[in-house]
C-alpha cells in the first residue's frame, strides 16, 4: 500500500483537524504508520495495551471472543475512527479484538508518546474522556454488546418549537440509515402525556417509567421497552419537579445500562430550565436545540446557549441549533446568524399541511424528511462525500459521473469543488441535473464559440486576464443564491495568496466563492473578496476531499480528471516546441493581429505554458489527496485537451464510462 502525506493525515482525522499546526505538528513527530493485511489482527482480547490507534485507510472490524464461528461484531470502523482507548487510559486489558477486514493503514501512537502529547495538548484529553463515557461498559450489570453509544437529547426552551417530530423522525432516520439499534426516550412531567406510543401505531395502554417512584429500579427496564414494526424502541418516563435529584440519579443509571445495548439513545426532553432537565443534557452527547427563525425565538434560543456554555460550561461544539420553519422566515439567515450568535447547524423546511408525522416512512422525498435524514447521516457517521477536481475542460467529466450517481440513486450528503469543480458543484448543490449541466455549458459554448470568448485582457500586473466575462457569466446561473439556498451541502475551495493556505467557502454568495476558486494565477488577475487576495482552489487543492471531511463526510468519492504527470510532461514539451516554432512569427506581428493570432493558434500560446505547469504541480498534490478517497474515479482523457470546451459532451462520456466501470465499487464503498 503506497504511503499518504504524514501532513495531509492529521488535518483529514477529526480528532486531530481542529488543531494548530503546531500541535499537529508535535503529534506527527511521535506518531508512526503501520500496514495490516486483510485478516491481520492488530490486537487481541486480553492483550495488554501498548498503543492508540487510529483508521488511516481501511477498515476494522471490532468483535468480542466467543467459541469459533461465534464471535460477537462490534462495530465496523472506517477512517478517523480510534480504538484501544479504553485499556490505554485505563490500563485494563483490550476487552476486544481488532481486526483489519482489508488492507489497512493505522496510524499508531506508542503509549509513551501518547501520554506525552496529552500533557502538551491537554484539550485532546477533554475530546477523549468524552469518547471513553461513550465506550466504557458497566460490568455489574452485563456484557457490553456494541462498541460506542451516543446520546442526543432533543430540546427546546419554549413549547410549539416542533421537538417531538423532529426527534421522532431523527430517530426513525438514524435507524434506517445505519441498521443500527437505537431507542428513544419520551420524558415528559406527570400532568402531561406521552406523544410517541400513538405515532409508533402502539395501541392501549402502555406501561410508563416513572422516575419518581423508588420501588422500579434497573433490573425491571426491560418491562419498559415498547417494541413495534418500525425497529427502534421506546421508553416513556415521567417525572415530578420534587425530588429533582433523586430522579436525576435515577435516569442517569438508566442511561449507563442503555448504552450498554443500544448503538443511539434519543431523548426527547421536555421544554423547561429545570434542574432536571439540564443535568440530562450535561449527560449527551449531542444537543439539538430547535428554534423557529422568528426574531424573538432566535433570541430565546441565544439566551438558552448563552446559559448552558456560561451557568454549565457546556461545550459549545456539542450544541447544535436547528432552524424549524414551521413559522415563515421573517428575516435573512445572515441577521439569523447574527441574531444566534452561533452556527446554524441545518434548517427543516415547513411541513406541509395534514402531512403524517412519520415523514421519514410516509412521504421520504418530502423536503422536510430529505432535510432529516442528512443530520441523521451526520449523526451516524455515514456522510457520503463527493469531490469534484480541477481541469478547465477535462472539468466536463464530472458531469457524466453525476449522471451515474443521479440513474443509480448513489446517497450523496455533501459535494466540493475546486476551479471549473466548484462551478459544477455549485450548479448540482443548487439543484440542476447533469442534463441541465450540459445544456448550461453547451450554451456557454454557443455565446462564447471557444474559451477565448470568455477571456477579457488586461495589462499584465497579476494576471492577463480581468475576470469580469466569467464572472458575469457565473452569475447568470448563480444571481444572488447564498450557501444557505443549495439543496445540498456545498462546499468550495480557493486559495489564499497572503496566507498560502485554502480557504473553505460555506456561506455567503455562491458566485463569489466560484470566482474566487476559478481565478488561475498568472492568467486571471486574483479575487478580491474583503481582505483577502485569492486564486484557484486547485493550487492548494485540486483534489478538495478536506473541505468534506471538514463538513462531515467519513466516505468519500473523488473524481480526478488531472492528467498524469508523464502526459503532462509530453504535452508540455509539444508546446514548447511549438510555442518555439511560432515565436518568429509572433515578432513580425503588431499587437492588435497579434491577439487574433493568439486566438487562433489557442494550442501554441504562453496560457498553455502556465497551465500545464501549475497542472504538473497539481497532478502530484491531486495523488495525494487522492490517496485519502475511499474511491477514486480517473476518466480517461487521452486524445482530449484542456481548452476543448466544445467537446463538453465527449468529455461527459469518458465520465460516465468511468463511473460505470467502478460502480460495484462504488457501491461497496457506500453500503460498508
Amino acid at each position: 500500500m503506497e504511503m499518504v502525506d504524514k501532513d495531509l493525515i492529521l488535518q483529514e482525522i477529526p480528532l486531530f483537524a481542529d488543531l494548530s499546526a503546531r500541535e499537529r505538528s508535535f503529534i506527527r513527530a511521535r506518531y508512526d504508520l503501520k500496514e495490516y493485511k486483510k485478516n491481520e489482527i492488530i490486537y487481541k482480547e486480553g492483550s495488554c495495551p501498548d498503543a492508540f490507534y487510529c483508521v488511516v485507510l481501511g477498515r476494522v472490524m471490532v468483535y468480542t471472543q466467543g467459541p469459533p464461528g461465534k464471535e460477537a461484531v462490534l462495530e465496523y470502523l472506517h477512517r478517523g475512527k480510534y480504538f484501544g482507548i479504553i485499556s490505554l487510559l485505563t490500563g485494563e486489558a483490550h476487552s476486544v479484538t481488532a481486526l483489519a477486514i482489508n488492507d489497512c493503514l493505522i496510524l499508531v501512537i506508542k503509549r509513551e508518546d501518547f501520554d506525552f502529547i496529552l500533557k502538551k495538548i491537554p484539550r485532546l484529553a477533554i475530546d477523549l474522556s468524552q469518547t471513553l463515557c461513550r465506550r466504557l461498559k458497566n460490568k455489574d450489570l452485563h456484557q457490553k454488546t456494541i462498541f460506542e453509544s451516543t446520546i442526543v437529547s432533543v430540546y427546546s426552551s419554549y413549547s410549539q418549537a416542533g421537538k417531538t417530530i423532529y426527534a421522532f423522525n431523527l430517530a426513525l432516520s438514524i435507524h434506517q440509515e445505519t441498521k443500527k439499534s437505537l431507542v428513544i426516550l419520551d420524558i415528559c412531567p406527570k400532568d402531561k402525556t406521552h406523544s410517541l406510543p400513538a405515532r409508533l401505531d402502539i395501541a392501549g395502554n402502555y406501561p410508563a417509567f416513572d422516575l419518581a417512584n423508588p420501588l422500579i429500579d434497573k433490573p425491571r427496564l426491560k418491562d419498559f421497552i415498547l417494541k413495534n414494526k418500525f425497529g427502534i424502541d421506546l421508553i416513556c418516563f415521567y417525572y415530578e419537579s420534587q425530588q429533582e435529584e433523586a430522579q436525576i440519579k435515577r435516569l442517569i443509571n438508566i442511561l449507563n445500562t442503555l448504552i450498554n445495548d443500544y448503538h443511539y439513545i434519543v431523548l426527547d426532553l421536555p421544554s423547561d430550565m429545570s434542574q432536571f432537565v439540564i443535568n440530562i443534557l450535561n449527560q449527551s452527547d449531542l444537543i439539538h436545540i430547535l428554534t423557529s427563525p422568528e426574531a424573538v425565538d432566535l433570541m430565546r434560543t441565544r439566551n438558552l446557549i448563552e446559559r448552558l456554555k456560561t451557568d454549565f460550561h457546556f461545550q459549545e461544539s456539542k450544541i447544535k441549533v436547528i432552524i424549524n420553519e414551521y413559522k415563515m422566515a421573517k428575516i435573512p439567515y445572515e441577521e439569523q446568524l447574527n441574531t444566534l450568535d452561533h452556527d446554524i447547524f441545518a434548517t427543516l423546511p415547513k411541513i406541509e399541511f395534514a402531512s403524517s408525522d412519520r415523514l421519514i416512512v410516509d412521504a421520504p422525498d418530502s423536503e422536510y424528511a430529505k432535510a432529516v435524514r442528512r443530520i441523521a447521516r451526520q449523526v451516524g457517521d455515514c456522510l457520503v462525500g463527493l469531490a469534484l477536481g480541477v481541469g478547465v475542460a477535462y472539468g466536463f467529466c464530472h458531469i457524466g459521473v453525476l449522471k451515474v450517481i443521479e440513474e443509480e440513486k448513489i446517497p450523496i450528503d455533501v459535494i466540493s469543488g475546486s476551479s471549473v469543480g466548484s462551478f459544477l458543484a455549485g450548479l448540482w448543490a443548487i439543484g440542476k441535473s447533469s442534463k441541465d449541466i450540459l445544456a448550461i455549458i453547451q450554451e456557454m459554448q454557443k455565446d462564447s464559440k471557444s474559451v477565448w470568448g470568455l477571456m477579457d485582457w488586461t495589462f499584465p500586473v497579476f494576471g492577463f486576464i480581468k475576470g469580469n466575462k466569467l464572472r458575469r457569466l457565473i452569475k447568470k446561473y448563480f444571481n444572488d443564491k447564498t450557501f444557505y439556498d443549495v439543496k445540498l451541502p456545498l462546499r468550495i475551495v480557493a486559495s489564499d495568496l497572503k496566507r498560502k493556505e485554502s480557504r473553505i467557502f460555506d456561506k455567503g454568495l455562491i458566485r463569489d466563492a466560484i470566482m474566487a476558486s476559478c481565478s488561475m494565477p498568472g492568467v486571471f488577475a486574483p479575487f478580491q473578496f474583503k481582505e483577502e487576495m485569492l486564486f484557484d482552489g486547485g493550487v492548494i487543492n485540486p483534489l478538495p476531499t478536506e473541505a468534506l471531511f471538514k463538513a462531515g463526510a467519513r466516505k468519500i468519492i473523488a473524481i480526478n480528471v488531472t492528467p498524469s504527470r508523464e502526459d503532462i510532461l509530453s504535452q508540455y514539451e509539444k508546446i514548447k516546441e511549438n510555442f518555439t516554432a511560432t515565436t518568429e512569427i509572433i515578432k513580425k506581428r503588431k499587437w492588435f493581429s497579434l491577439r487574433d493570432y493568439l486566438k487562433n493558434k489557442f494550442k501554441t500560446n504562453i496560457l498553455d505554458i502556465i497551465f500545464s505547469s501549475i497542472e504538473i504541480l497539481q497532478s502530484e498534490l491531486a495523488q495525494k489527496e487522492a490517496q485519502l478517497a475511499d474511491i477514486v474515479l480517473h476518466p480517461d482523457t487521452c486524445g482530449m485537451y484542456w481548452l476543448e470546451i466544445d467537446r463538453a459532451e465527449e468529455f461527459a462520456k469518458r465520465g460516465e464510462e468511468e463511473a460505470r466501470k467502478k460502480l460495484d465499487n462504488i457501491w461497496q464503498v457506500i453500503k460498508d
